[in-house]
């Protein structure tokens, strides 16, 4: 069911050709037709979005904002018990990034000259929370957090109407996180309303969150116009085991990854055949136990790998050559194998830091880099909602000492003004 790779084979590499691939070749029909709603929204506001929304979701929208008291209700519908889980979940997410908070800061150099680095939140964010059969109220916690800690005065929220009314689990998240600016909007024509501003629903500095193929072509389209957090997916996690580890463990946590979708990549590295085979008996056994066991299935056969490794070193090679959004160390000593690695988005440690328990509960952020893209970003957090504005005091003093020096550097790149900006300070310049 998931097939076998020995390190460094002509095999293994085109596996890992294909996997680093996923989700980077945009099909130029979803381009053009993101750029054409994109186009629309931009010129025709609420009339193309409504127009769009009857057009893909089959509603008619009276208002396109919801009413914060629909919210409550919807809301009022959830167990209380989850509920509960929701705000433990959500203290342990702030806590964790409150520690990310950063503070203005001034240094003093010679001559009175003050140099520093204020910091300052994002205005206006927009969070797009996805329909479909699920419902992510982790998802809505992860993003939406961060941008509170950070002081974002204004976060609005946009998700499709019918899907809402479908799940309250996720305004109960929001009436919780205290999130009442609601748009019944979903699909690139939400994007675009958020990037350009529509009558009724306003411009954005950022837009975070995650969406459809479709949704993540508009995200990549109005980049620019506005910041976004990040192109995410398909997900993926690589377990690093010891043979001492119950194999069970793995397979378990290979398939909590593959029940995302089809393209969903779990990888299993280890240092004996024999493990992996046991491993691939155990994904056979546990696998009937899955309500979408043929999503699982379709993302094994098609994602996933068991990759047998000569060293731990060899090992560790593996997994910055994939560079993983989840790598969990099911090791006894993880620490010194962790050392290794440097390309991952997060690392869970030891057999009992399983990947749900950051997905939901542990405090960091799960919107993590995908398909590689560990190498150079970082998982979403409150730095990513604040602007940095350098800070520059030069005195009188400060500058007669070092004009000359600033006057030679502009010369060298040709740029006459410049030198001419410092000059005319202290004599006149040569008209």
């Amino acid at each position: 069911m998931i097939p076998l790779f020995h390190w460094n084979t002509p095999e293994l590499q085109s596996y890992l050709k294909k996997i680093d691939s996923r989700g980077s070749e945009p099909d130029p029909q979803i381009e053009k037709q993101v750029a054409s709603i994109i186009a629309a929204v931009r010129t025709q506001g609420d009339i193309a979005v409504r127009e769009f929304t009857r057009q893909f979701d089959g509603i008619n929208l009276p208002s396109l904002r919801i009413d914060p008291a629909e919210v409550g209700e919807l809301a009022a519908q959830v167990d209380p018990e989850l509920r509960h889980v929701l705000r433990l979940a959500k203290e342990n997410i702030r806590t964790f990034h409150e520690r990310q908070m950063e503070e203005t800061w001034e240094i003093e150099a010679a001559d009175g000259v003050r140099l520093g680095q204020r910091i300052s939140p994002l205005q206006s964010v927009g969070l797009y929370v996805p329909g479909g059969t699920a419902a992510y109220p982790s998802t809505v916690l992860m993003n939406a957090l961060p941008a509170k800690i950070a002081g974002v005065p204004r976060i609005v929220v946009t998700t499709p109407r019918h899907q809402f009314r479908r799940n309250p689990v996720i305004a109960a998240v929001l009436e919780d996180l205290g999130l009442d600016e609601v748009y019944g909007i979903g699909g690139a024509q939400a994007v675009a309303a958020l990037a350009y501003g529509t009558e009724t629903v306003p411009k954005v500095n950022k837009i975070v969150g995650p969406g459809n193929i479709y949704v993540a072509t508009a995200k990549r389209q109005v980049y620019g116009v506005v910041d976004i957090d990040m192109i995410a997916g398909p997900s993926e996690v690589v377990v690093v085991a010891e043979d001492s580890i119950d194999p069970d463990f793995v397979a378990a946590d290979l398939m909590a990854q593959a029940e995302h979708d089809a393209n969903a990549c779990a990888i299993a590295i280890v240092l004996s055949k024999e493990f992996a085979l046991s491993v691939q008996n155990s994904a056979a056994c546990l696998i009937k136990n899955l309500s979408r066991e043929k999503i699982v299935r379709e993302a094994l056969e098609n994602c996933g790998a068991l990759i047998i490794c000569a060293s731990w070193d060899q090992a560790a090679e593996a997994v910055n050559a994939v560079a993983p959004e989840h790598l969990e160390l099911l090791m006894e000593e993880p620490e010194p194998f962790a050392a290794k690695i440097h390309s991952a988005g997060a690392i869970f440690f030891g057999p009992y830091s399983c990947e749900p328990v950051g997905d939901y509960f542990a405090g960091p952020n799960h919107v993590l880099p995908t398909s590689g893209a560990a190498r150079f970003a970082s998982p979403l957090g409150v730095y990513d909602f604040l602007k940095r504005t350098s800070l520059i005091k030069y005195t009188q003093a400060a500058l007669q000492k070092n004009h000359a020096y600033i006057e030679k550097f502009a010369e060298s790149e040709g740029l006459d003004a410049h030198a001419q900006s410092a000059r005319v300070r202290f004599k006149k310049p040569n008209w």
